[in-house]
């Protein structure tokens, strides 16, 4: 029988290689992974659910079982998708491209992000744009004109004001640090 589980704090590709590893190591038949998401194969449901659960636990992961935490799941990682390839590609508003995404009304992924979060959705997303824009910086290879357009920002202006109001300090004293202040994707909030 095919099992599929949401998983909570699966951020970037490494967590994929991790999750499908640490699960064939346990010997788990695994047939997909993706970002928050696993599809395994099960003759023994208890027994893989119990490695599951175990191989998890142990690399910082979460398994999810509400529907309205899966939906959560789901637009962080929509969000994190559209900020790892640059420019930033949407057409339209965040919230058409979330409802696209989720195949789900805005205003219900709003008050469900919302209620579970306690943050709204514009929040979270310019707390994600705002570590994309301290790892941009760490590379050196934009100046902040570039990330500003790279990240959809109106104009460099906008991004040192958001820049600003989250660390407390403005993009140039930022860069003059050389130090690595950056947020784990799956600890913001």
């Amino acid at each position: 029988m095919l099992v599929k589980v949401f998983i909570k704090n699966m951020v970037c590709d490494r967590c994929i290689k991790v999750v499908r590893n640490e699960l064939l190591e346990a010997g788990v038949e695994v047939v997909e992974v993706e970002l928050g998401r696993v599809v395994y194969k099960s003759l023994d449901k208890e027994q893989d659910a119990r490695k599951l659960y175990n191989v998890l636990n142990e690399n910082g992961f979460q398994l999810i079982e509400s529907t309205d935490r899966i939906l959560v799941e789901k637009v962080k990682l929509s969000l994190i998708r559209l900020l790892q390839k640059l420019p930033i590609e949407k057409t339209g508003t965040l919230s058409s491209y979330l409802s696209e995404k989720t195949n789900c009304d805005y205003s219900r992924l709003s008050r469900i992000f919302s209620y579970t979060e306690n943050t709204t959705l514009e929040k979270y997303f310019i707390k994600l744009k705002i570590e994309k824009v301290k790892e941009l910086i760490q590379t050196s290879e934009y100046n902040f004109t570039e990330i500003s357009q790279l990240l959809d920002y109106s104009n460099a202006n906008h991004l040192s004001r958001q820049f600003k109001s989250e660390t407390g300090m403005n993009l140039t004293e930022y860069k003059a640090l050389n130090q690595n202040f950056r947020n784990s994707l799956d600890q913001i909030l």
